[in-house]
């Protein structure tokens, strides 16, 4: 009898153990990374209950675990989170100049410093738990969700979900989920891109395991031991210069090598792609434990770079920052990826699609749930076989990423996140940036939100919806400079935007390229016609309209012709409320961003249903 009960207060303890290794959530986002971090705060924020497990014990990703802190692209496009996440670094280090430190970016600063940030942004969330050091292991579809096995040092825990967002950094979850995946360059005949090359190969970019270094001040030797290896020869044109280098001289070019990712503080972020620290690797497909050994190579390739720095540019003091990272050799927890496994999703974004988004079969900007202005830009120094692409020929404005691109074909209950998003390997280049990829997790986190609250499953979640959650978050979901989100028409204007009724124009700009709507414009009779047609059928053979100024007369005309009839007393008393400048009258001229705000306020074009192409049937059929 005494054995019975034993056995029984045994079994109770197991059963119980075994109870407690369940978890039940929402949401489950795999990777705590750049995006995986935005994911679980906005869906935490929209009410949805929400779990991020990481491997780690750091939230960020490339921002933080990787080293990468400089932020590529978007300073004048705060959009949503990226913004919030600016201003707290802003408030951190004492404003915007504090954090323009080197010249690659405008904004700079500690990795250690943007983890605690993030943590203290997740932290904030009642709605989210953060579970750290916990690596995912199995994913299994079950009836209402997913089951998802990870594991807690010795500790097995299964997650029970009913979505789960894949924000790892090379879309592992993804591809054990069955979705299906490219991994390399694709050929022109499939994507249309004309410099794609004529055959597609598995060729990604170089990947860089970042370090930082520290000043530990003038006369101090902080030289690590000689890496096996080590050879200067294939560092010697990191700079142009064979003489040693020194930091009281501006215009030596390796002190300008050194500048390009100053830190706070006196770090410096070693992310050199030209002879530098890149390294060719490819371990998309490779198991934990193969892409552990591979990474070896790509740590002790950086350090060669950092010996280099020391020795043959005088750099001694320079030493590997020591309150950095929680690891034993002080390097990042994980290396930069620039590229992975990009999903066959419901929407492909190309070239075209970027370079000329008003002219394509499919109209994905109507779809847009994430911006970016930075260039096309691979990596491909250190892989001789990648053919030869002037990627710098690649002209394209600021862009949108349609929101398509989240959502796997055939595989339900599943977003994709992070660098993993159905775009082609030329434009992997753009949107693997870290604004972009911190907006596409926003974007991720809301489609979440959407779907969980409509009960529907997230290729079936009403992409306006979607797409106002973002903008009610002071996300943008069209790469518009001219009209911040503290503008008072931020939302009107971009959901004009999103419908094509008023197009942006575009510019390739540098290393920050453009897209304006020019809301002070004057716009014509014709212009305003001409993009209702699509959205009205009572407009498309409507051929009264001319290139004079559009009055506010011709405007209430436009609009009884569409099946909306509005008074100028109508008019005139929502003027103010609008936030609309001068009196208005019949035959006051309107500009750009007037028509639109009176646009969206009385016809709202934008509730208009758009599938993952951007296409819609008209309101009256």
């Amino acid at each position: 009898m005494r054995n019975c009960r034993g056995l029984i207060f045994v079994l109770f303890i197991f059963i119980s153990a075994t109870a407690s290794a369940r978890q039940q959530t929402d949401l489950l986002v795999i990777g705590g990374g750049a995006s995986g971090t935005m994911a679980g705060i906005q869906a935490a924020r929209m009410g949805v209950r929400t779990t991020i497990i990481e491997e780690t014990g750091w939230l960020g990703g490339m921002l933080t675990s990787a080293g990468v802190s400089a932020i590529d692209g978007n300073h004048r496009l705060p959009s949503g989170l990226w913004g919030e996440f600016r201003q707290h670094l802003y408030q951190y280090y004492g404003g915007p100049d504090s954090v323009f430190t080197g010249w690659v970016s405008n904004c700079l600063f500690e990795p250690h410093v943007a983890n605690n940030i993030l943590q203290k942004m997740t932290g904030a969330e009642k709605q989210l738990q953060v579970v750290f050091h916990t690596r995912w292991t199995a994913i299994r579809k079950v009836a209402g969700g997913w089951e998802v096995t990870a594991q807690q040092g010795k500790k097995t825990v299964v997650f029970e979900a009913k979505v789960v967002i894949d924000a790892t950094e090379l879309g592992d979850v993804m591809a054990a989920a069955g979705a299906k995946y490219d991994i390399g360059m694709d050929s022109r005949h499939e994507t249309g891109e004309e410099l794609a090359p004529e055959k597609a190969n598995d060729i990604i970019q170089d990947l860089t395991y970042v370090v930082v270094l520290k000043d530990y001040g003038k006369g101090k030797n902080k030289t690590i031991k000689k890496p096996e290896g080590y050879n200067p020869a294939e560092f010697a044109h990191s700079c142009d210069v064979s003489d040693p280098a020194s930091f009281d001289s501006p215009d030596n070019n390796c002190h300008h090598m050194m500048h390009y990712g100053r830190l706070p503080n006196n770090k410096y972020m070693i992310n050199w792609p030209k002879s530098g620290n890149d390294y060719y690797l490819n371990i998309i497909e490779k198991t934990p434990a193969e892409r552990e050994a591979a990474l070896k190579a790509a740590k002790l390739h950086s350090l060669r770079f950092v010996y280099y720095l020391q020795t043959a540019l005088g750099y001694k003091h320079l030493g590997i920052a020591d309150d950095e990272f929680p690891t034993a050799d002080r390097l990042p927890m994980i290396p930069y990826h620039r590229e992975s496994r990009r999903v066959k999703a419901e929407a492909l974004l190309t070239v075209n699609h970027v370079s000329r988004p008003y002219d394509q079969p499919q109209a994905l900007y109507r779809t847009g749930i994430a911006v970016g202005d930075y260039t096309i830009d691979h990596h491909h120094e250190k892989n001789q076989a990648a053919p030869k692409i002037d990627f710098v020929k690649i002209r394209v404005p600021s862009y949108n990423v349609p929101m398509g691109s989240l959502v796997p074909k055939g595989v339900d209950g599943l977003i994709v996140a992070e660098k993993s998003i159905g775009v082609t390997n030329m434009v992997n280049g753009a949107t693997r940036l870290q604004p972009v990829v911190l907006g596409i997790g926003q974007a991720a986190g809301a489609l979440a939100a959407v779907a969980l609250r409509q009960n529907v499953q997230p290729r079936e979640a009403d992409i306006r919806s979607v797409q106002q959650a973002l903008l009610d978050a002071k996300a943008y979901i069209m790469p518009f400079i001219d009209v911040p989100a503290e503008h008072p028409h931020f939302a009107a204007l971009q959901r004009i935007g999103a419908t094509g009724i008023l197009k942006g124009t575009g510019i390739p700009y540098k290393w920050a390229n453009q897209t304006w709507f020019y809301p002070q414009r004057p716009v014509s009779c014709y212009e305003i016609t001409d993009g209702l047609r699509l959205y009205y059928e009572p407009l498309r053979t409507y051929w009264n309209a001319s290139g004079d100024p559009l009055t506010i007369a011709f405007l209430l005309e436009l609009f009884e012709k569409a099946g909306k009839k509005v008074t100028m007393e109508e008019i005139t008393a929502g003027w103010k409320a609008l936030q609309l400048q001068g009196t208005p009258e019949l035959n006051t001229e309107l500009n750009r961003g007037a028509a639109a705000v009176l646009i969206d306020k009385y016809l709202q074009p934008f509730q208009r249903k758009v599938d993952f192409v951007g296409q819609f049937k008209t309101i009256n059929q």
